[in-house]
């Protein structure tokens, strides 16, 4: 697992905690894991979904009645990251801020991240 001890590897803004325990609620859920996948313009694209159980592998992160699941593949792409929950009038949705991202599409639905540094 990829953290920095003693500090939650992404932060949550009091309106994204309020919006993933009304998920939880809503879905009898016990997260809301988060995670990347290869698409997009850009190269990679977040993942959402309310998750029943947390994996083995999970990173968890608690925050009041919020609980975020980090798949393990995420970990390292996610450290440092702010999630907050917008609400808009023509949309709504979750919102990362995240320090890794080299660059984003015009659409902010895909983003690239800076090179990892190898092992030496």
């Amino acid at each position: 697992m990829f953290a920095i001890p003693g500090k939650p590897p992404v932060t949550l803004t009091s309106a994204a905690v309020q919006q993933i325990a009304r998920l939880m609620e809503r879905e009898h859920a016990a997260g809301f894991r988060i995670g990347v996948k290869k698409g997009g313009c850009a190269g990679m694209e977040y993942t959402m979904e309310v998750a029943q159980e947390a994996g083995p592998m999970d990173m968890v992160v608690e925050e009041g009645p919020a609980r975020v699941l980090i798949a393990p593949m995420a970990q390292m792409f996610l450290l440092g990251t702010e999630i907050d929950y917008e609400v808009g009038l023509l949309e709504s949705g979750f919102k990362f801020r995240n320090p890794n991202v080299a660059e984003a599409c015009g659409c902010g639905e895909s983003i690239k991240f800076k090179d990892m540094p190898e092992a030496g």
